[in-house]
């Protein structure tokens, strides 16, 4: 008997060992189809929207949806598409100024020759090389194939959701999978209070930074914008690069328009993450700043630029499955979750089927 128990635990934990390494293999897999998740959780939140106001069947709300996406999409380029491209291309065209004009600007400070030697020995030399030009050419293509991709996957799951969470529970023994679906729609819900309230941060962020900029009579104030609101679904580190980005084309109008944006992205930043983020996380998903800043490192070591971008994601899921399936299920803790979904709603132990019959 206790060479048979001895046996199986030993074959656990080979078994545990084997998925780990299978899952770091398939790590480029891994994330494409986690990114189809969030993007497919993102089109059932507005196709649920659309069956609860319109009556609308399932797998017609989610076309629906996909057809309001593309037309305001199409609008949008319609609207600003070209001055946008316009953009685009004189940032490219002046991003060898905007250089030059920092470089120059950080001789001329006692730090600044620390920070350029400090460059210089990173570089190995003043010789510019290309081969991280090229690589960079291939990460950007093969990053569009990526995102290419990873939207046909989400749009396949949102059609027929139960299909593949069916396929996904059948791995499971028949005794968890009550548990395992409890956790998953916990984890849905969450992962959909958390795209609403980054969306609302992108959105200010994107939309602060073009007038702010157009205010102080920065050129290419919407395509710098655009990119501060895309570049702030990565946290900490998206709203860094997108400020030294304003602030680097902004050294091409003199050192004080530089100041200026640097004072103005920190003020955006400052309002986002002391004023809109407290009052967006009242209804959507909170995660503490050191789970959050973590998530970026470890995510990213693990699986790559994808990783960072997806790294909140992937921690707000994590911490849910674990408050659901461990610290509930295991532990028979029912304090709320670390990450919590909704102040106001039900009791995190109370059962998915009971909080809807409330």
């Amino acid at each position: 008997m206790v060479t048979g128990t001895f046996a199986r635990q030993v074959g656990f934990v080979i078994g545990a060992l084997g998925v780990i390494l299978l899952a770091w293999r398939l790590s480029d897999v891994l994330v494409l189809a986690f990114g189809a998740t969030v993007l497919a959780t993102a089109l059932l939140a507005g196709s649920t929207r659309l069956e609860r106001l319109f009556g609308l069947p399932p797998r017609t709300a989610v076309i629906v949806t996909l057809l309001l996406v593309t037309m305001a999409l199409a609008f949008g380029g319609w609207l600003v598409g070209d001055r946008f491209a316009e953009q685009m291309e004189r940032l490219r065209e002046r991003l060898p100024a905007a250089i030059e004009a920092a470089t120059t600007w950080l001789r001329q400070q006692t730090f600044g020759q620390s920070v350029l030697q400090w460059w210089r020995n990173g570089m190995k030399g003043d010789a510019v090389s290309w081969a991280p030009v090229v690589n960079a050419a291939g990460l950007t293509f093969g990053a569009l194939g990526s995102a290419a991709l990873m939207v046909v996957l989400a749009i396949y799951l949102a059609l027929d959701p139960e299909l593949y969470r069916r396929g996904v529970l059948r791995l499971v023994p028949q005794t968890l999978r009550p548990r395992m679906a409890a956790a998953f729609e916990a984890s849905s819900e969450g992962l959909q209070r958390w795209l609403l309230g980054q969306g609302i941060s992108m959105l200010f962020v994107g939309c602060a930074t073009a007038i702010g900029l157009a205010v102080l009579g920065m050129p290419m104030a919407l395509s710098i914008g655009v990119i501060a609101g895309l570049m702030d679904f990565v946290p900490y580190f998206g709203p860094i690069a997108s400020g030294l980005l304003a602030v680097l084309f902004a050294f091409t109008e003199g050192p004080e328009k530089a100041l200026y944006v640097g004072l103005l992205a920190i003020a955006i930043q400052q309002f986002e993450g002391n004023v809109l983020m407290p009052v967006v996380q009242r209804r959507a998903v909170e995660l503490p700043p050191v789970l959050g800043l973590l998530s970026v490192v470890v995510f990213g070591l693990l699986f790559g630029v994808a990783g960072v971008v997806f790294a909140t994601p992937l921690m707000v899921v994590t911490m849910i499955l674990v408050q659901k399936l461990y610290v509930q299920e295991v532990l028979h803790d029912p304090m709320p979750a670390t990450v919590e979904p909704d102040r106001d709603a039900t009791p995190p132990h109370m059962p998915i089927a009971e909080r809807r019959d409330t």
